[in-house]
This record gives C-alpha cells, structure tokens and sequence, in this order.
C-alpha cells in the first residue's frame, strides 16, 4: 500500500512515517521544513520538499496515485495565528483546499486529516464530545475548523473518503518547544537548560494529554475504520499544568517555577470523550501520562 504524509518531518508525522514504513507501506513524504527536521526522515520513505500550498505538491499526489493521504502539515502555533491570521489561513486552509483538489484527481481512496480540539473553543464542559457546538477562539482553531468543512463538502461533492482525528494535546519525543500542545515540551526544554519553568495563570487550566505513539495508532486504524467521521484522539483524562509541573518534578527533581499572565486565545478547559474512537477505530490509549512523560524525558 502506498502512502503520502503531509508533515512527515515533523512531530506526529515522523512518528506516523516510521510506523508506515515498518509496516511495509510505500512512503511519500511532503513537507518543507518550516516546522519539521531532517534528522527526523525516515530514509526508507521518500522525501519531498515541497510546500502544501504549491502545485508541486498536487502534482506529487497526482503523480504517485497514493491509496490514503495523511494530512499533518500546518500552522499549529496559536499565538502565531493571532499574530498572523492571513498567514495561518494560507498554510491551513489554502493547503488543504490544495491537497484535497490532489487527492480527487489522483483518486486517493481516503484522506485522514489531523483536526484539533481547538475546533470548539472554550466550552466550559468537563468532557466534550465530537458532537458539542464549534467555536475556535483563535485564528488556529478557526482555520482546522473551515478545513474539516472542506473536508466534508469533498466528500459530499466528489466522493473522497475522510476521516478527521481531532488530536488532544499530544505529546512525546521529537516535540519542538513550540506550537498547539506543547507544553510538556517547552517545560522539559527549561528543565534540560535549567531554567525556571513559566506557568501562564494559575496553573489550574487543565488539558487532555495524549502520547505521540497512540496518536500514530489511531492514524493506522483510521485507514480501515472510521470512514466518514470526526473522531476525538485523546485519553479522557483531565491533567491540570499544576499537576504536569509535579509530574515533571518527580521525575527531575526541583524545578524554579514562575507564574505569568494568562496568553490571549488560550482555552481553561480541555478534556475529550474518546469513547467515539473506542467504538470505531477499535482504538484506545494505551500509556499513561506518567509514563509517557518519563519516556519522553529520557528520549529528550
């Protein structure tokens, strides 16, 4: 089976482009290493630099006729978005339209699209569920939100097949201290460099953390399961940052924290109903978060 990955450099999708290949897919990656690594290629994939936005990219689609696309590439950084919108709607929205006109002249059977729990805003629900009202309260969330309705309308309109993986805060080695869900790594970056952890707010903000290698699982179950779907990829569990830092603290030791002011488009509370993915992708998260966090410590 072959395979194109969006963002196959980068975190999730270097991941994602291991799993494949050890699988004995055929692997295309295409990404321009705006966020992504070389270090992180798979040299048994084949690599592509390429923006999703060119026709260079389409054409790589057109061209290698691939069974699934894997959509990963984005603007993930929230306070990018609302400093730069126009750039953030170019890269997410635009790359998508670009990538989806790809995959229904090549045929692809499927596109599975990494979605957000950005999608929904700050709903002041202890669990969503993927059927709760929509409202992004940055540029970011906004922006996957207008993708998975493109993402829909292709699929009503010509066919392409989809699943949307709306991702928790996923987390693990090969993280940059940076973009959507990257707290355990921004604090794991100080830790390492011995610097005082900044904790914006109270700390009492809470989110859904779930490890990269999960995420990747669900990604392989959607190429069978799931079709037609929005689906939550997350644990369940709320974590507040509070509870991260003591985490953190007990795998390393005392750590200098410094309290800060709230970030503007920043939700309180995130937690995901994960029972959807549990009945359709046969697919459930397997480490803990302490687990996941002592693993990632040690591989960072």
């Amino acid at each position: 089976m072959k395979a194109v990955v969006t963002g196959g450099t980068g975190f999730i999708g270097s991941h994602l482009v291991d799993k494949l290949v050890a699988r004995g897919f055929e692997v295309h990656v295409i990404d321009n290493l705006t966020s992504g690594y070389r270090h992180n290629i798979n040299f048994q994939s084949v690599i592509h630099y390429e923006d999703i936005r060119n026709k260079e990219s389409k054409e790589i689609i057109v061209r290698e006729k691939p069974d699934v696309v894997f959509h990963l590439a984005a603007q993930t950084d929230v306070g990018q978005s609302i400093r730069d919108p126009r750039h953030d709607s170019d890269v997410n929205i635009t790359g998508t339209i670009n990538i989806l006109k790809a995959c229904r002249q090549a045929s692809v059977k499927k596109i599975i699209f990494a979605s957000t729990s950005a999608v929904y805003g700050d709903l002041q629900k202890n669990v969503i569920s993927e059927e709760d009202p929509k409202g992004p309260i940055s540029f970011y969330g906004l922006s996957k939100w207008t993708s998975e309705t493109y993402i829909r309308l292709f699929y009503e309109m010509y066919g392409l097949s989809y699943t949307i993986l709306r991702y928790g805060n996923v987390y693990g080695p090969r993280q940059t201290p940076k973009g959507e869900g990257g707290a355990v790594a921004v604090f794991l970056d100080k830790i390492k460099n011995e610097l005082p952890i900044h904790v914006h707010g109270d700390g009492q903000q809470t989110r859904d953390f779930v490890y990269v290698d999960d995420v990747v699982q669900a990604n392989i179950a959607a190429i069978e399961r799931g079709h037609q779907e929005a689906i939550h990829v997350a644990t369940g569990q709320r974590t507040s940052i509070n509870d991260l830092v003591k985490m953190l603290t007990n795998i390393h030791g005392p750590i200098d924290i410094i309290h800060s002011s709230e970030r503007a488009g920043d939700i309180r509370h995130s937690c995901l109903d994960n029972s959807k993915a549990h009945l359709l992708l046969d697919w459930q998260p397997q480490v803990d978060i302490q687990t996941g966090l002592l693993r990632t410590y040690n591989e960072t």
